[in-house]
């Protein structure tokens, strides 16, 4: 079975109950003369029609049919105060109302008349004095016309809900993988599980309050997530070693973002990098490498200055450094909260983008949030300020 819904017949499968449900169909008669609305109703209850609204001024038509939404329209075009035309093309204009489908009542021939009613969007026309054999089989075959475009109508709503429901099913399974990876990067480094998770949605806030519209700023977000997966390159016996990395062993742990840049854009394999399109991953080799880019250009890999550095890579180097100051660490302590926050306005203009850093602060409540749905320290790890610490064990982090 495919994921779709079985698509609607175009024919009805039988008879009595088509007929049944065209019965209970509400037909609307709009004429000036009673008299008229009173012969089509007579003659269409003959057809087993039961539900009828009427009026005879046409003042009050189209709201009537705004509020009543019929299943068919019998429209009068020769009327005073408001004509026949005008109310069509006022339901033409209307999403709401475009698709009921409407007769033309008429006693006029006047061929320029019926044309601008087709224009409008009329689907046939009665002349006057009205056949009752015609009256009663033009109005079954618009209303089976409706009854299938009504069909149509649900299959395709219901279509929409199923393809959301997969979207949805592919979106969360892509989050997931997403997670995996990153996490693998992390539990390497034997850092806390939720440190990608925090990062992500960091970034995701300072992105929104720079100005970016929800589609790139969830890009951002779920891409933030892989920012050290270029970990997975990196030995063990410099990834867990306890003690200061040596100047060689430094080098070697900045590697790190071109080989999650590599990873991401998987330019191993020129194949599979030539038919690249995923969003996300693009995004995400980019914050790989340039996240832990500096404003001054003193950082790594292409100690690239100021705007150079992609907006993704200044936005990501705010929100990890800020994770990485107030979680625990192999080599250091939690900062406690105010500490984290002295730490970023002293690094506005030579590690961090000034912008970034004040959207920081923008959302600063949203920030302290997700720290607090999200930690992984004790609660009482805040409560004592601890002693300041060399920046580089925290910047390589």
């Amino acid at each position: 079975m495919g994921i779709y819904a079985t698509p609607p017949t175009t024919t009805a499968t039988n008879p009595m109950d088509l007929n049944f449900e065209l019965t209970k169909s509400r037909i609307m008669i709009v004429d000036d003369e009673p008299v008229n609305i009173k012969v089509v109703k007579k003659y269409l209850r003959d057809a087993g029609y039961q539900h009828f609204i009427t009026t005879s001024d046409s003042q009050i038509a189209l709201g009537k049919i705004r509020h009543e939404i019929p299943d068919l329209v019998l429209l009068d075009v020769m009327m005073p105060h408001v004509n026949g035309l005008e109310i069509l093309e006022a339901m033409r204009w209307s999403e709401q109302l475009q698709c009921i489908p409407t007769l033309i009542l008429t006693a006029s021939s006047d061929a320029e008349m019926k044309l601008k009613a087709l224009e409008h969007g009329a689907v046939d026309f009665l002349a006057k004095p009205v056949d009752p054999s015609e009256l009663q089989l033009r109005v079954r075959n618009a209303l089976i016309a409706k009854v299938h475009q009504n069909k149509l109508a649900d299959y395709s709503r219901q279509l929409e809900h199923e393809v959301s429901l997969r979207t949805a099913e592919l979106v969360s399974s892509r989050e997931e993988v997403i997670r995996c990876l990153a996490t693998a990067a992390e539990c390497r480094d034997k850092e806390t599980g939720n440190h990608v998770i925090r990062v992500g949605l960091y970034s995701g806030i300072l992105a929104r309050e720079l100005g970016m519209d929800e589609y790139t700023a969830s890009l951002i977000e779920q891409a933030a997530v892989l920012h050290d997966v270029g970990k997975i390159g990196i030995p063990d016996s410099i990834l867990l070693k306890p003690g200061r990395l040596t100047a060689e062993e430094i080098n070697i742990m900045r590697q790190h973002c071109e080989i999650g840049h590599r990873i991401l854009t998987m330019k191993d394999d020129e194949r599979i990098a030539s038919g690249m399109r995923s969003p996300i991953l693009k995004v995400a080799a980019t914050i790989a490498m340039s996240h832990h880019e500096k404003w001054d250009g003193s950082g790594y890999p292409h100690g690239l200055t100021r705007e150079h550095i992609p907006i993704e890579g200044r936005i990501a180097a705010v929100a990890d450094v800020f994770d990485a100051l107030s979680s625990t660490r192999a080599y250091k302590g939690a900062y406690d909260l105010e500490q984290c926050f002295i730490e970023l306005i002293e690094g506005q203009e030579t590690h961090f983008d000034p912008l970034v850093v004040h959207a920081f602060f923008n959302r600063r409540n949203e920030i302290v949030k997700v720290y607090e749905d999200y930690s992984d320290e004790p609660k009482t790890s805040f409560a004592s300020h601890p002693a300041r610490i060399d920046n580089q064990p925290v910047l390589v982090s």
